[in-house]
């Protein structure tokens, strides 16, 4: 799917000879200029018993699509959708692209599986989808104005009583390797779990009745109390800091700011740990080497984070419906760290730079 006034990307795709199979659909460019608007103006079109849903730049493994397909037969009608795990192939390319895997590994490998295990509503990671398309149809598809898709698409789900569970064989994609590129698409995540939960939030008796109390508490956690934990943050170091900096100087310090004291460094130092121990062991041994490096990034890609949510409320009153597009690298560049990972397409000519 490409806008029709995106005149750079038709031509390039135009260059190459395309398959049989490959359909190119031009999305009227008309707002909101998202991708669940492109998405949702291609469904009708779809005739398979089954949709998946992939960006541009992936590379998921070979047997991906018939391990879902095994499990969709498997799995009872009440199965709506599988999420494949999304893999970095690049965590060794800087900082920020360390801590990205980080947080891939333990989402994909960690939580999104024990949220499975025990049928929670499943977020879903916006790439590397398997939908049964009646059940997609069912509950309305994409949501147009939403700039977190998935995270919306998956609530529905659920409220409508279906399961979404996960699979093993994974999607690999490039992560952020610059805080150009990263602040973006990081606000643009951030405003749509908050514009999710204003949505869904909206009858929160009717929330709770549909999802069940643990589904429901899980919603919270991870739409809007993502959002707060990151606003806090920045929040408490300043404590931290301004009252051992008072201990310090022999300022005096009463009983309660003592105790603020403690609190707010349990919570500082309790968030890193958890973060980085999740993470880590949902890695590979081979992804371990330089682990030490992601430890000490910690603090400044939580402050980041900070900022990410800053952004993302002030975007959400002034252009909630704005996508900002992440670049991704050529193909060429990321097929070399893929090769070594394990699998990788033909070897084929460079192509441009994505952006979605």
């Amino acid at each position: 799917m490409c806008e029709s006034d995106d005149d750079d990307t038709l031509a390039a795709i135009r260059a190459h000879p395309l398959r049989p199979n490959i359909e190119v659909i031009e999305v009227p460019p008309t707002g909101p200029r998202t991708k669940p608007k492109a998405l949702a103006y291609a469904l009708p079109t779809v005739e398979g018993e089954f949709v998946v849903l992939y960006d541009a730049e992936d590379r998921p493994h070979p047997l991906q699509l018939l391990e879902a397909w095994q499990k969709f037969r498997s799995g009872g009608p009440d199965l709506a959708c599988l999420q494949a795990p999304l893999e970095v192939t690049n965590g060794n390319a800087g900082p920020i692209a360390r801590l990205f895997a980080l947080e891939y590994a333990a989402l994909f490998r960690g939580l999104l599986p024990f949220l499975a295990r025990r049928r929670l509503i499943l977020p879903l990671g916006g790439t590397s989808n398997h939908f049964r398309r009646s059940v997609l149809e069912e509950v309305g598809g994409w949501d147009p104005h939403n700039v977190t898709e998935d995270a919306d698409l998956a609530v529905r789900l659920s409220r409508h009583g279906y399961r979404t569970e996960t699979i093993s064989r994974p999607t690999r994609e490039a992560a952020p390797v610059d805080f150009a590129t990263w602040l973006p698409q990081r606000t643009r995540w951030f405003k749509g779990w908050l514009l999710t939960w204003l949505v869904h939030m909206r009858d929160p008796l009717r929330l709770l009745r549909e999802l069940g109390l643990g589904s429901f508490l899980v919603t919270q956690v991870l739409f809007v109390g993502m959002v707060l934990s990151a606003f806090a943050h920045p929040i408490m170091i300043a404590t931290v800091f301004v009252l051992v900096a008072g201990l310090a100087l022999g300022f005096p310090i009463g009983t309660g700011q003592r105790s603020l004291l403690a609190v707010d460094a349990v919570n500082v130092a309790g968030g890193y740990a958890s973060f980085i121990l999740l993470g880590r062991q949902t890695l590979t041994s081979g992804e371990r080497r330089g682990f030490w490096k992601a430890v000490a990034f910690t603090p400044v890609y939580w402050l980041m984070l900070s900022l990410a949510a800053l952004k993302s409320v002030v975007q959400l009153w002034r252009a909630p419906y704005f996508w900002a597009k992440t670049h991704h690298p050529p193909r060429r560049a990321a097929s070399a760290r893929t090769n070594a990972a394990g699998f990788s397409p033909p070897a084929e000519r460079e192509r441009p730079a994505l952006r979605r």
